[in-house]
């Protein structure tokens, strides 16, 4: 992933640095449970505890065995002296790599948990503010009805909770070790030895595996990485649409001296937002590779490996950057007030027909006559612009059912919010400390 993308928490768990010491730290676990079965002695297992490695010399003694394992395990072995035997003692290299990788997910699975909390956090504040905040609806772009843009977002705030459960459900299956040798029959480390250094190492272990752990799980993080990269790309088409010019009605933070064209001096484009997208077909992509994974020949083949180096750091680091950039969006977010209010009064009050249509039925109508009615007015008001309460104030069809202070209340807004309160408790929200407008 390229650096312009990439949070330094989320880097660091993906440098080489942090790659080899998850492999040390696997490698020391294994010994120490070698030690606890009573095959190390302990005096050994003190010297290996402070084992080390060089990056330059992995590489160096790769360039000649071209095997990174090996190469590692020998750069390791010279920090050491004779107790250095036991170093990848009864292992394969995916004992190692796998495990190892597993504790990266883990760290990289617990840093995008922690931006997904935070995002819920100013999602639900802003959800809170703007709970009284009219606005538009629409359908297939159209104008529908009115809403809040509390509301919106509140539909927001529990996509991105089942989103946090998701992604610790994926977790949870990828919290998972395996130290049982080359085709996972433990030939020549016994279950006991896997056992106890992944519990030293925080993880679960494997109930069986063949050489390596297998790909369902690394599919499972991935897609469920691409799941929640979809929500952040709907929310972000959502304001990138409400940003348009002729809607007006939110913006992205444009600070004092940005610029947002090269040639266009006037341009405040929704980059940032379009960057998310961008992204999250990034997820996808790899969401994919990370299916085509899972088939392997027999007890394994390595053609998940290469493609597994770059897929894994890539998707963390781009939803690590997608969560971090779409939470100072919305925490930032100009939310245009009397913009909505002008969009919601565009169409002549024609997004209150269902009111009247409802309320024709209710006095003894029939539904077919009360949608013919008022669907004629309804096309007239669109057509050449009149308000759609003056046109059913003058139909005596109407007003024999419908008095004109009746007929006047089904052309406010508010009408249409007296539910909303249900939706946020069921959140659990506290509304009573809104600010909306």
């Amino acid at each position: 992933m390229t650096p312009r993308y990439t949070r330094p928490e989320m880097g660091h768990i993906w440098s080489r640095q942090h790659y080899f010491q998850c492999q040390l730290e696997v490698e020391i676990a294994v010994c120490e449970a070698w030690a606890e079965v009573g095959l190390i002695p302990r005096a050994d297992i003190e010297k290996i505890r402070g084992a080390s490695f060089s990056i330059d010399r992995i590489d160096e003694i790769e360039s000649t065995t071209d095997h990174e394992t090996d190469a590692f395990v020998a750069a390791t072995a010279e920090t050491l002296g004779p107790e250095s035997r036991w170093l990848h003692y009864g292992l394969t290299s995916s004992d190692v790599l796998d495990t190892g990788l597993s504790l990266q997910l883990v760290a990289a699975a617990d840093q995008l948990l922690e931006r997904l909390r935070n995002l819920e956090s100013v999602a639900s504040k802003r959800a809170l503010e703007h709970k009284k905040t009219l606005t538009i609806a629409r359908t297939h772009g159209i104008h529908a009805e009115p809403t809040t843009f509390g509301f919106k977002l509140l539909v927001w705030v529990d996509e991105i909770r089942r989103q946090i459960r998701r992604l610790e459900d994926a977790k949870e299956q990828i919290a998972y070790g395996k130290i049982s040798g080359s085709v996972g029959t433990h030939a020549n480390v016994p279950p006991q030895v896997e056992e106890i250094a992944c519990a030293n190492l925080g993880l679960n272990f494997a109930n069986v595996s063949n050489q390596i752990l297998q790909r369902d799980r690394h599919a499972q993080f991935l897609t469920t990485l691409a799941i929640i990269g979809g929500s952040l790309e709907k929310f972000s088409t959502e304001l990138r649409s409400l940003q348009r010019t002729e809607i007006g009605e939110t913006e992205e933070h444009f600070g004092e001296g940005q610029h947002g064209s090269s040639s266009m001096p006037h341009k405040r484009n929704p980059f940032r937002l379009e960057r998310i997208c961008g992204l999250a077909r990034l997820l996808r992509a790899n969401a994919h590779a990370a299916l085509e994974n899972m088939a392997l020949w027999h007890e394994r083949d390595m053609s998940n490996s290469s493609l597994e180096r770059v897929i894994l750091p890539d998707a963390t680091i781009a939803l690590d950057f997608m969560l971090w950039q779409f939470g100072r969006i919305l925490g930032g977010l100009r939310v245009n007030v009397a913009r909505m209010r002008e969009n919601l009064d565009f169409t002549h009050g024609l997004i209150y027909s269902q009111g009247i249509l409802l309320a024709l039925i209710e006095a003894g109508m029939s539904r077919q006559e009360a949608y013919a009615a008022v669907h004629e007015h309804a096309m007239q008001a669109f057509n050449d612009g009149t308000p759609l309460n003056e046109l059913l104030a003058a139909d005596s069809q109407v007003t024999e059912l419908i008095d004109e202070d009746s007929l006047r209340g089904y052309f406010q807004p508010d009408r249409h919010l007296k539910w909303i309160d249900t939706a946020y408790s069921r959140l659990g929200l506290d509304s009573s400390n809104d600010q909306g407008g």
